[in-house]
């Protein structure tokens, strides 16, 4: 797991993010979520997990989460992208972490989430900015 905290300050550790800090401090990202990451909040440890949780283990984060009892969030993916027609019909609000990195840090340098989304996820995962599209 990739622990964030004020986007910049990145630690990897053997200890659990749960004995590290208190429980109201964490949110858990999660594309299976309810919840839109509207804001960087810079008093929140924001968990990236290390699942793909596509296929099988669809939800898994989301309830690995919910067993902690930890705030979840999922990137505004929905809010401001569009599917976009592509052969596959493949469409996946999934990311590696390295691109959910990007998009987190490019939102809190921009404060812009076309910016940082645009910045993060890839044509390949089927979804667009609006004015991407023709």
């Amino acid at each position: 797991l990739l622990l964030l905290s004020c986007i910049f300050q990145m630690e990897t550790t053997q200890e659990s993010y749960l004995d590290l800090f208190p429980l109201d401090a964490i949110v858990y990202l999660t594309p299976d979520s309810e919840n839109v990451l509207e804001d960087i909040d810079p008093s929140k440890v924001y968990v990236l997990g290390g699942l793909v949780d596509e296929s099988i283990h669809k939800n898994l984060t989301l309830q690995r989460a919910q067993e902690q009892s930890l705030q979840t969030a999922r990137l505004p993916i929905r809010e401001y992208m569009v599917k976009t027609v592509n052969t596959k019909n493949y469409h996946s609000e999934t990311l590696a972490i390295n691109q959910v990195f990007d998009v987190l840090s490019t939102y809190y340098e921009t404060q812009s989430w076309p910016a940082a989304l645009k910045a993060g996820v890839s044509s390949g995962k089927g979804y667009v900015l609006p004015d991407a599209v023709k």
